[in-house]
């Protein structure tokens, strides 16, 4: 979850840690609502819509941000690599699972069981299957140094092999090999399912100067918008396609979401950077993502009567993302507090948080 630092060097991307802070704020108010409303997201008039590009949108910033041109690959760089995403990324999930079990559940011993056979990992499988996309790609990274031509052709393949296998897991009637325990107690169903959105983040970072134009032609924007209503609306209300043939205006959808949110980030990244204030509370929180996402687990609220309440009143869009979103800033902002507190030890720094 660390900017290169050919990112670093590019103040005119601040709009991009700005805007995986917005992301950020879209995880922990979804778990608000579900984990601490009990909403039940067939019910509410938000959450089937915030979750068409809360967490793709989050892997594409993952992708985005993994690719760097400056960086040499050869054995060395891979190990150090694969090493330090092990140490960032496995180590604080496994502590803060475990503190997460003890404290929240009342059998420490039946809950890492369910934990551990779950592909969820009790909430805490975005971190592991991060980092299996992240020993994917660095593999792959090194084996495409070794082509004698550069091109995009091969991660172009990769990204339509990590189509095909995500389509795989919606057509039921032809594949189920992805319903064998293996797949969910590894969470290998997760990283299925979003790693394509990885590597369109990665995709779109190396054709960033291609992409720009694109995104400044009069019509791009304006076509990415109808497409999003259309695919949102059929997914969500219509439901014009059926069975397998219903994740493809989903996908499209999710694609679109995510098009939308990085061109109205680009567009006014003014308004993002650290000099306003908006700016530079959003880079903030994007840039201790790690932190609020192994943190916010323990500060999510317990209010069941919430979820009842919506699901007796429903079509309260405003309300429903309001209430979830302003919890949500109150958990993060206990979250970031504990982060500083516990930061104050550099070996926590390093081991818990992946500074230092």
């Amino acid at each position: 979850m660390s900017v290169s630092l050919e990112l670093n060097k590019r103040p005119r991307l601040e709009w991009l840690d700005a805007m995986r802070g917005f992301t950020m704020i879209l995880v922990v108010a979804y778990h608000v609502s579900t984990d601490g409303f009990a909403q039940n997201i067939k019910h509410s008039s938000a959450l089937s819509f915030f979750v068409l590009f809360r967490m793709p949108l989050f892997f594409f910033v993952s992708g985005f941000l993994a690719y760097s041109s400056k960086v040499e690959w050869n054995l060395r760089t891979l190990g150090q690599s694969l090493l330090k995403k092990f140490r960032v990324q496995l180590i604080p999930t496994v502590v803060f699972l475990a503190v997460f079990l003890s404290l929240m559940r009342p059998n420490f011993m039946k809950g890492l069981e369910a934990a551990l056979l779950s592909p969820t990992k009790s909430g805490y499988w975005f971190t592991w299957a991060l980092l299996l996309m992240f020993v994917v790609y660095y593999v792959f990274a090194y084996l495409e140094s070794k082509l004698p031509k550069k091109s995009v052709v091969p991660i172009l393949l990769l990204w339509a092999g990590a189509m095909v296998v995500y389509a795989t897991i919606y057509m039921p009637s032809w594949f189920n090999y992805h319903k064998d325990p293996f797949f969910q107690y590894t969470s290998l169903i997760q990283v299925m399912t979003y790693f394509h959105f990885f590597l369109f983040g990665t995709i779109v970072r190396r054709l960033w100067h291609h992409v720009e134009r694109l995104f400044d032609t009069k019509w791009f924007f304006t076509i990415v918008v109808v497409v999003a209503f259309l695919c949102a609306v059929d997914y969500l209300k219509w439901h014009t396609l059926r069975l397998q043939w219903a994740n493809l205006p989903r996908t499209l959808a999710m694609y679109s979401l995510i098009l939308i949110v990085v061109m109205f980030f680009r567009h006014y990244a003014e308004w993002f950077t650290k000099q306003t204030i908006v700016g530079k509370c959003l880079q903030y929180i994007g840039t201790r993502t790690l932190d609020i996402y192994l943190l916010h687990f323990l500060f999510l609220p317990n209010v069941k009567m919430v979820g009842s309440f919506f699901s007796e009143h429903r079509k309260n869009f405003v309300l429903d993302t309001t209430l979830s979103v302003t919890v949500g800033l109150l958990v993060i902002g206990f979250c970031l507090i504990a982060s500083n507190i516990l930061r104050v030890s550099p070996i926590f720094k390093k081991y818990l948080f992946g500074r230092g």
